[in-house]
């Protein structure tokens, strides 16, 4: 699998709602190896406060560009938001192992994607490669607020239900309680779930696929270092023994976690 370290330019860089960015770089070589689920490595400075590059999932993929979502929630993130356009970012990429779908043309039976928060990012990339299939997006959040890129699902073509905590939009719960009741509801079993958001939303939604015998795929959302698979920093455990999200993963089959 091929990856490269390079200097992309900033193309665009805007906020799209509270702590959230959207920004987009030049970066030829990882769009065009890029697939949905992978990620890059972005050092936001040339000094070593903060030490550590920071992670940042693939968007989404338009010719010699590439996207990328974020939340500001710490140093490196603030310093990434500071950034104009124009500026250049030293990114490492495509890394991981991404979503198995979209390459076989058997692939045309409905598949549903869930997101929890910042689980969004990926799932837009992904849904583009599924277009020709079946799509069903359930995108959860705390608040109506914190909703992310429903219009991008939509503008795509995919129905989208909403699921939040208080109830301030869509069904109020959990987004995995909504894809219970949507699957309880539904006349035909989902060819497959691709999911992405925090670990106990992906655990939910791996108990409910394994226990319908649905394949799913669940793209991690955790902690790394070195995003290569040198410090071992971000192993989990799966039925196989310990495997590295960052090298392995981001992306496991449900039935292969064991939580």
């Amino acid at each position: 699998m091929k990856n490269f370290q390079l200097s992309a330019r900033i193309l665009s860089q805007k906020k799209i709602a509270g702590n959230y960015w959207h920004c987009e770089l030049a970066a030829p070589l990882i769009a065009k190896n890029a697939w949905p689920g992978q990620f890059i490595n972005i050092r936001v400075n040339d000094t070593y406060d903060p030490l550590l590059r920071r992670p940042l999932s693939i968007h989404g993929v338009n010719g010699a560009r590439i996207k990328i979502l974020y939340k500001v929630v710490g140093k490196a993130t603030e310093i990434l938001a500071r950034k104009k356009k124009g500026e250049l970012l030293d990114i490492i990429g495509p890394l991981g192992n991404g979503f198995a779908c979209g390459k076989r043309k058997t692939e045309n039976g409905k598949q549903i994607l869930v997101a929890g928060g910042m689980g969004v990012a990926p799932l837009v990339f992904l849904a583009g490669r599924l277009r020709k299939t079946t799509l069903q997006v359930l995108i959860g959040a705390r608040t109506k607020e914190e909703l992310l890129c429903v219009n991008d699902f939509r503008k795509a073509g995919c129905p989208v239900s909403i699921a939040t905590d208080d109830g301030s939009a869509g069904f109020k719960g959990r987004v995995s309680d909504l894809l219970k009741q949507l699957l309880q509801e539904s006349q035909s079993r989902p060819q497959t779930i691709y999911a992405c958001g925090p670990r106990p939303m992906l655990k939910a939604v791996a108990d409910i696929a394994n226990e319908r015998g649905i394949p799913g795929q669940l793209s991690l959302e955790e902690h790394m270092s070195c995003g290569i698979g040198a410090c071992l920093g971000c192993v989990v455990e799966t039925k196989g023994g310990l495997k590295r999200v960052c090298k392995e993963g981001p992306v496991f089959a449900a039935k292969e976690l064991a939580w």
